[in-house]
């Protein structure tokens, strides 16, 4: 007969703050696959068997809790957690713990935590989460002086990025040395590269979640650090103790304070900032509310004659509510603005160039937790978009290109024990996006001239898209130690940009469905196999996908971000596929530790007018990708660590032969992407001493990048030489050698 099983409830809060504490993984001792995780309120529900049972509540960096319970009825329990002696507060990427890894039924998802593990070496001492999330497989860097990151074989501008629920563009500060996201400031995000969620949606390559720190209901903390480019600190604590907190954190750079020192640049402007806050509210047991801001802002100027601006705001306002033990709601209005607007001056004449993208949304997230075996997420999103694709005034020629559009989205997602060693994820968005009036449409002809002008009045519908988009995931447990996945995803994505390649400025052109331009759609297919030893010291996976875009866009050849105001004039639309496969080594334990990742992948394209109609390779395509980590404890509070990163040069387009006209060298080219760049290899360093006194905490960490001074390509240009054969040389620019670091934490 079956045994009969009651329900346990309660909440888990950080020993120390008494803060919630969301994700903690609760298990059941003698049946381990039946485990829930915590809400974002710390709230638990599992059903256990009838007898004396032991409870395991575990979380990264965390002591893991075991607790026997005598189960003849429901209980509820209150449940506080210590945070281990090993725990850094600092960018780490790991997933929470390898038995996670292993049972999770997503497939290719990657769980960043940003309290734990490892002192990745970085760029100027500044840690920097994106830059350690392209240390996983399938995960690559668009190269020196850019945080951009490409998820299997697709683009930068392919990603979404959601910050508090709000979409954050072109995540980078100074041309991409610095990650617009604070580390100091964030408690955990999670990367889906291949099954994706169904409450997610607008991306067709990947979707980074990045969650912001809540403040301390019971004590005041602050912390900070100075590195050589920037400083930063942070402060939290309760309003009302129990009731409210607050957190702020604030970073800045000062290169532009010692540019002034010198006479060759001191007109020069070279500084970003970023802020970010939070104020929760404890309305009752059931109902929170939370505040969160951000702000990121960058300028460069050369002298008097470029000045280039960027960055981006977003807001949220959030409202928890739990119904009872099974159902939770988060309600939230959402704000999110980018901008860029870069001017210069030439020949005593003003240039300027200007986009913006804004989106004011409502979001509706419901979870439901009907059993063990079985929860449920559904709900909506409504969001306005306004994009501006580019205001110009060019040699006294002014323009602008400005849309509009609503999109709405419904979706249902259920995470299912379906057997024993069987768990089966399933889910389905359904979205709709709607192009608005307000400026002018366009019929093009087959060379893109405007034949007809359409006017719509603001709010009018012009044309609406619906897509279907299913998401499956199962994981088959082999034994206790090994598991099969398997996964398929349909996504799409409305808000479509073109790279100025090789170059990390903001000068992407954005633009929106519309009657010309059709939805990105992606179809994924992921096979995955994990394994563990017997004591998790050690874990191997190894997956591999191919992945389908249809309507992906390129310039037409001869044509770049500023040929045209009109967008649809300059592109094509067409085919995209990638396929590779992911291998992973971990060592886990010891005071040697990291892991192996290795990438085989291929990209192409094939857009009808380029390439004459042929196939192509991606601009981004790197056939094989390497990074080797390695961490290592010694005594005396000192530790060091050490990456590898190895890449096959980036495809391009050279000229197969030229002309002289008028005097000036024209260039001719045959093919798309048909010549690569010199392959890209770095190595980095790093030594962090950290003292833990009884008041406070510091640390000095100490690192090289580039160590052995590696002259990596960053533009590859072409320029005439009578001494080659060809006539024609071409010509490497780098941007980093060797750049060593220094930076001084501290924590009270």
């Amino acid at each position: 007969m079956a045994q009969r099983e009651y329900p346990v409830k309660g909440k888990v809060t950080d020993g120390t703050d008494r803060k919630p504490m969301p994700g903690v993984t609760v298990s059941n001792k003698e049946f381990s696959t039946n485990g829930v995780s915590t809400d974002p309120e710390g709230r638990f529900f599992i059903h256990v068997p009838e007898g004396t049972k032991t409870l395991i509540f575990s979380f990264m960096g965390y002591e893991t809790l075991e607790i026997e319970i005598d189960i003849h009825s429901g209980k509820e329990l209150n449940i506080t957690m210590t945070e281990g002696s090993q725990l850094l507060e600092e960018v780490v990427v790991s997933s929470r713990s390898a038995r996670e890894r292993l049972d999770n039924v997503l497939i290719g998802v990657e769980k960043i935590e940003i309290a734990e593990m490892a002192k990745i070496p970085s760029l100027l001492g500044e840690r920097d989460i994106i830059r350690s999330l392209q240390l996983l497989p399938g995960v690559k860097s668009e190269g020196d002086g850019s945080s951009g990151f490409q998820v299997r074989g697709g683009t930068a501008v392919q990603n979404l990025i959601v910050l508090g629920d709000a979409t954050i563009y072109n995540a980078g500060h100074l041309m991409g040395i610095f990650s617009t996201f604070n580390d100091d400031a964030l408690t955990n995000a999670s990367l889906y590269k291949g099954q994706i969620p169904a409450q997610f949606g607008g991306a067709v390559s990947s979707v980074f979640d990045i969650h912001t720190k809540t403040g301390n209901m019971q004590n005041y903390k602050f912390n900070g650090s100075v590195g050589l480019l920037s400083a930063k600190g942070n402060v939290e604590g309760p309003i009302v103790r129990d009731k409210s907190s607050f957190f702020l954190s604030a970073r800045r750079s000062y290169l532009d304070m010692f540019m002034k020192l010198t006479e060759d640049y001191k007109d020069n402007t070279m500084n970003f900032y970023d802020i970010n806050a939070k104020v929760n509210y404890k309305i009752t047991d059931n109902d929170n509310l939370f505040v969160s801001f951000f702000i990121g802002r960058d300028n460069m100027g050369l002298e008097d004659l470029v000045l280039i601006k960027w960055g981006n705001i977003a807001s949220t306002l959030r409202w928890y509510h739990r119904f009872n033990e099974k159902l939770h709601s988060n309600t939230s209005l959402i704000l999110s603005s980018y901008i860029s607007d870069n001017s210069m001056e030439i020949l005593d004449m003003h240039n300027s160039i200007d986009t913006h993208i804004r989106k004011y949304g409502m979001r509706e997230d419901l979870t439901w937790s009907a059993h063990n075996r079985h929860t449920v997420k559904f709900g909506f999103e409504s969001t306005y978009n306004d994009l501006k694709s580019a205001e110009w005034d060019l040699h006294n020629y002014r323009e602008k290109e400005r849309r509009y559009a609503w999109e709405n989205s419904l979706w249902i997602n259920e995470d299912w024990k379906a057997a024993d060693h069987l768990t089966v994820s399933a889910g389905l968005r359904l979205n709709a996006f709607s192009a608005l009036g307000g400026s002018p449409y366009y019929r093009l002809d087959t060379n893109g001239d405007i034949i007809e002008t359409m006017e719509y009045k603001r709010g009018d519908f012009v044309k609406t898209y619906l897509v279907l988009e299913p998401r499956a995931s199962l994981n088959y447990s082999i034994n206790q130690n090994q598991s099969l996945k398997a996964g398929y995803s349909r996504t799409s994505q409305n808000i479509h940009a073109l790279r100025v390649q090789s170059m990390s400025l903001p000068m992407d052109r954005y633009t929106m469905s519309s009657n010309n331009v059709k939805p990105q759609t992606a179809d994924q297919f992921s096979l995955g196999y994990v394994a563990l030893t017997s004591k998790q010291a050690y874990e191997f996976s190894v997956e591999g996908y191919y992945k389908s875009i249809r309507n992906v866009l390129d310039y037409k050849d001869g044509k770049s971000f500023n040929s045209e105001i009109e967008i649809e004039r300059i592109i094509l639309a067409g085919k995209w596929r990638s396929y590779g496969m992911e291998m992973y080594a971990r060592k886990n334990r010891g005071e040697f530790t990291g892991w192996v990742s290795y990438t085989l992948s291929w990209s192409d394209n094939k857009i009808p007018g380029i390439n004459n109609d042929r196939w192509y390779t991606a601009w981004n395509d790197r056939r094989h990708d390497i990074s080797v980590v390695g961490m290592y404890e010694l005594p005396r509070d000192w530790q060091m660590a050490a990456t590898w990163v190895y890449n096959t040069g980036q495809a391009l387009t050279a000229p197969s032969a030229k002309y002289v006209l008028n005097g000036e060298t024209v260039y001719y080219y045959a093919e798309r992407n048909g010549y690569r760049a010199p392959d890209y290899h770095r190595l980095d360093i790093s030594a962090t001493h950290t003292k833990v006194k009884k008041r406070y905490t510091r640390e000095w960490s100490f690192g090289l990048y580039n160590a052995y001074c590696r002259y990596n390509p960053f533009i590859i240009s072409f320029e005439d030489d009578d001494s080659k054969p060809s006539g024609t040389k071409a010509v490497q620019t780098s941007l980093f050698g060797i750049i060593p670091s220094v930076t001084y934490s501290f924590k009270f």
